[in-house]
């Protein structure tokens, strides 16, 4: 995977200019100007297109046309990233418990663990307005003040990411930590991607940090963070959802004024 990934326009794409050596501040860096440049989004979901793990279709979607993705875009680009440095990246799955209970939802999310002088940090760019901008310890502790709304929990023998929503810590994830390997996420990538009960073939989810906070869309409903204050918006149509992306998200899908949106709650 490292020899075919093009680390130089990746840093590009995120606009890293720190250091390349395999150490913490490193790993940081880069987490942070991830999070920082591409949006979480799963408009391919809905426009019924094919949603590619590896580095030769996630570059050209994501580093070239400066698209985003979800969660395992996200993982799989930032793991060939570190992978290419010289990090050993591990990837795991979790069941995300922010709008399910536990029992009702699927292994959908995907995030990588690195050990960095014997100690491992979660490494998560792919969980949306939730996505924590500092290698988050497994050690129970929360992170540093850098972003101190994350904190893994043991919990009998499953992990627990809590993060903060609406003012209040709840729990984000849970995962066993057990290593994942690409032929189960090329399972889970596609019943996610394609199947009529998945989250995301039936709702619009994305978020994109901006200079001022973030901008949050759930279905017809917007919210657009502005040095910590939420203001909230509501789009009346296909071409509303365009041009908010084109304004905030950094690229212009027009494919976006006819995307099949009847299964959409509140869309037609």
């Amino acid at each position: 995977m490292a020899q075919s990934f093009d680390l130089d326009a990746y840093f590009a794409r995120i606009s890293y200019t720190g250091p390349r050596a395999p150490t913490f501040d490193t790993v940081a860096g880069i987490l942070r100007a991830h999070i920082a440049s591409i949006p979480f989004e799963s408009f391919d979901c809905l426009l019924g297109r094919p949603i590619r793990l590896d580095p030769e279709n996630l570059q050209p979607k994501i580093v070239a046309n400066r698209r985003g993705g979800y969660c395992f875009e996200h993982a799989s680009l930032m793991r060939a990233a570190l992978e290419a440095i010289g990090f050993s990246p591990v990837r795991h799955c979790s069941r995300v418990l922010l709008f399910e209970r536990r029992h009702e939802s699927v292994r959908q999310h995907m995030f990588l663990t690195v050990n960095i002088n014997g100690v491992a940090y979660v490494i998560d760019p792919g969980f949306g307005p939730f996505a924590c901008s500092y290698p988050i310890p497994i050690d129970g502790t929360p992170v540093s003040a850098a972003a101190p709304f994350h904190r893994l929990a043991r919990e009998g023998n499953d992990w627990v990411l809590y993060v903060t929503k609406d003012g209040q810590q709840v729990a984000g994830w849970v995962s066993t930590m057990e290593e994942e390997y690409p032929v189960d996420f090329e399972m889970m990538n596609y019943y996610i991607s394609t199947h009529p009960s998945s989250f995301f073939t039936h709702n619009i989810l994305a978020s994109a940090v901006t200079g001022e906070g973030r901008v949050n869309i759930m279905n017809q409903g917007v919210h657009i963070i502005r040095n910590g204050v939420a203001e909230p918006d509501h789009l009346p149509d296909r071409k509303a959802l365009r041009s908010l992306v084109a304004q905030h998200f950094g690229f212009d899908l027009p494919e976006l004024e006819t995307m099949r949106v009847d299964a959409v709650p509140g869309w037609t």
